[in-house]
């Protein structure tokens, strides 16, 4: 554990005139708030928040950052509430501990709403003050490290949760230290097997490795001195979530996988980094390209580099990067780099360096947009994933996106109108389509009609999370017309059978309200739309209208058919199902072809117009372009035993006898291959898809983990 000593000398170090006092008090209030309390190895609790404020001083944060470190479990796990750290600490400290406590109250894998409504509201106390992240981001840092002491299961969902939210968070910030060894923590739990055998693999050739390293930084070092350069040269391996993300890009094994080692050249000024870049070059063949101008063109998060492939000695790929002092303090501490230490602005941020972090606000921003906290959490993890290409406008103002976004993305990006009735575009003067993926260096012209209103198709290729949300909300307010429109059509022929008058109902306020509060619905439109929707029946609701007296009916009603949401109920039985939706068992369920859910699979309903409940996986893409008002919550029976089909796609690599190894493997597992599609390619390789019933994830999950085993498999991915 940190002696107090040493964390205040820390802070002293980087920050001149820091209130050590206030340091050295936290660090005693939170050992005393924490004494009786241990953590799952045994050790005092208060072994973590110490740890918190020393990865917070290591990356050079100010005196009230620490402190909130030292103190940002005890609200949570003691007596201690947020006005007793105001009172003792003041109200910046009392903010930030405030802050960490409601994040750390997020299950980010769960299955319920109010999950991703919190991750709303948290988002947005982020947007004010990033230090709450960074603080959080150290916070799971130390977790991780400590994870072996956790049962499986929490293993596991604390490891997804960090590769899908925190790690790529900690990359947005540019704190690629703390991104890195999330990942391989993360990835060292979620598939131990894998992990373990690149380290293994790297650690059997790092003898080698680093006599290349050596030769390399020597070769560097001597061609930048005759040249006149004072320059720092390193070089390292790639880390192992790295090597295996690569793997699975280019569908290669561990020895096919060329740049595993990095170098890195720092320099005294901008000029001497393209100077250096042209020794480089004249050295060693470039590979055409994989070279990026990360200085002119910087990433969102302020990273700045020149990065440049080159076949090195021995025919090896070498990445190298080439960066000033300062702009590799920014690579390795990312938005913490660039702390002010008096100015309180933004969060400590200086204004110039608080508008490079704009996607953060643009989250927080949907807030005020998006009804469903589902969604919007999909939306976030979408910009949480950015592999950026550069374009330009017309007017030669540079514009980042993600890699793969079109010119519709790029027409929301400057106004919702011109998205919605962009009909064409023009890339570098050309006319393209719609679909056309924009590359670093276009310059884009939007072409509008007044006639063009988005499609249902752009869903499939526009990429940016504002084109989606701007598409969705278009397209549902549409369907909510026309939802209005057959709801109203519905109730009047109801009415108009049971002789009654839909005019001289929706005229009587009484009677409409009366009819709103018996079907709990908000308004007399939300009654309509309901119906149209088919969350009600027109027939129920006329009886409603009808037993209520208050419209007039010239004769008896008819008896009333079953309406088309009773055909839903009692038409497949629970046992056949597997699904139960909003309590009831006997549901008509049609399962989504799109994602093929399977028990286990945390799952959601979409209400369709005489076909049932399709059920999609939580996560589908499809799920998210339906109307929210017409979702509803379903769960999988657990007294229900259910096979579902499901394809595996295996790639290996092209060798006698891998087949029948992977059959055998499924053999094994007693699971019955039903469909076998197995194509060989020119590069020595092979994609094979096996459909299969399976009975649930935690089968697919053993069955996926056993054939990742088996020597020649490169890649299994669930189709």
């Amino acid at each position: 554990m940190l002696p107090v000593a040493e964390l205040v000398g820390s802070v002293q170090h980087y920050q001149n005139g820091a209130d050590t006092a206030l340091i050295e008090r936290a660090y005693t209030y939170s050992e005393w708030a924490h004494r009786e309390q241990t953590r799952r190895s045994g050790d005092p609790y208060f072994v973590h928040p110490a740890a918190v404020a020393e990865i917070l001083a290591g990356l050079k944060l100010d005196t009230a950052s620490v402190c909130a470190g030292l103190l940002h479990d005890v609200v949570e796990d003691t007596l201690a509430t947020t006005e007793d750290i105001k009172r003792e600490f003041g109200p910046e400290i009392a903010q930030l501990v405030d802050g960490v406590t409601k994040l750390s109250k997020i299950n980010f894998t769960s299955k319920e709403d109010r999950q991703a409504e919190s991750f709303r509201k948290m988002v947005v106390a982020m947007a004010e003050d990033i230090r709450v992240l960074i603080i959080k981001l150290c916070d799971r840092l130390d977790n991780m490290r400590t994870l072996e002491h956790m049962k499986p299961e929490s293993r596991e969902r604390i490891s997804r949760e960090t590769m899908e939210i925190y790690a790529p968070l900690a990359g947005r910030l540019g704190i690629n230290k703390i991104k890195s060894e999330l990942e391989d923590l993360a990835f060292m739990h979620l598939d131990g097997d894998a992990f373990r055998d690149i380290s293994s693999k790297l650690t059997k050739s790092k003898i080698e490795r680093e006599r290349y390293i050596e030769g390399v930084c020597r070769t560097l070092l001597s061609r930048l001195a005759e040249s006149g350069f004072a320059a720092d040269v390193s070089g390292r391996a790639k880390h192992a979530f790295s090597i295996c993300r690569k793997m699975k890009e280019r569908e290669s094994e561990f020895e096919q996988i060329h740049d595993l080692i990095a170098f890195r050249v720092i320099v005294e000024t901008v000029a001497d980094c393209y100077a250096t870049l042209g020794v480089v070059h004249s050295r060693w063949t470039p590979i055409p390209g994989r070279f990026k101008d990360y200085i002119a063109l910087p990433k969102p998060n302020r990273y700045q580099s020149l990065h440049t492939t080159v076949i090195g000695p021995g025919r090896q790929r070498i990445e190298i990067q080439i960066r000033t002092h300062e702009m590799h303090r920014v690579a390795e501490h990312g938005v913490a780099a660039h702390w002010q230490y008096k100015e309180r602005i933004s969060g400590g941020i200086s204004p110039e360096d608080a508008k490079k972090f704009t996607w953060l606000r643009e989250i927080a921003d949907y807030q005020s947009e998006l009804k469903d906290p589902a969604e919007f959490l999909e939306s976030v993890k979408l910009d949480l994933f950015p592999d950026e290409v550069y374009v330009f406008t017309p007017k030669g103002d540079v514009r980042v996106f993600p890699r793969g976004s079109t010119p519709i993305d790029f027409a929301y990006s400057i106004h919702s109108e011109i998205g919605h009735r962009c009909s064409g575009a023009r890339a570098n003067g050309q006319i393209v389509p719609l679909r056309y993926k924009l590359h670093s260096g276009d310059l884009i012209e939007v072409m509008t009609s007044p006639s063009q209103t988005p499609s249902k198709d752009w869903l499939d290729f526009v990429v940016t999370s504002r084109g989606r949300n701007r598409i969705r909300q278009f397209l549902r307010s549409e369907d909510r017309q026309k939802s209005l429109n057959l709801g109203r059509e519905l109730l009047e022929t109801e009415m108009h059978a049971a002789g009654m008058s839909i005019n001289k109902f929706l005229k009587q306020d009484a009677a409409v309200r009366r009819a709103v509060e018996k079907h709990r619905v908000g308004t007399k439109d939300e009654l309509l739309l309901a119906i149209g929707f088919g969350k009600l029946q027109a027939q129920d609701v006329a009886r409603t209208i009808r037993a209520d007296g208050s419209t007039p009916s010239d004769r008896p009603p008819p008896s009333l058919k079953p309406g088309p949401i009773e055909s839903l109920v009692r038409r497949v039985r629970r046992r056949e199902a597997g699904i139960r939706v909003s309590g009831i068992d006997d549901v008509l369920v049609r399962y989504a072809k799109c994602c093929n859910p399977l028990p286990g699979d945390p799952v959601i309903g979409f209400i369709t117009r005489g076909r049932g409940v399709t059920v999609h996986r939580r996560e589908c893409q499809k799920a998210f372009d339906t109307d929210p008002e017409r979702r509803i919550d379903v769960s999988w029976d657990s007294k229900s035993k259910i096979n579902r089909p499901v394809q595996l796609k295996v790639n290996t690599t092209n060798e006698p006898g891998i087949l029948a190894t992977v059959s055998q493997t499924f053999s094994q597992h007693k699971i019955n291959i039903s469909e076998a599609n197995c194509r060989a390619s020119d590069d020595g390789r092979a994609c094979n898809v096996f459909t299969f019933p399976c009975t649930d994830l935690g089968q697919l999950r053993t069955i996926m983990k056993a054939l990742g085993r088996i020597h020649g498999v490169v890649t299994v991915d669930r189709v």
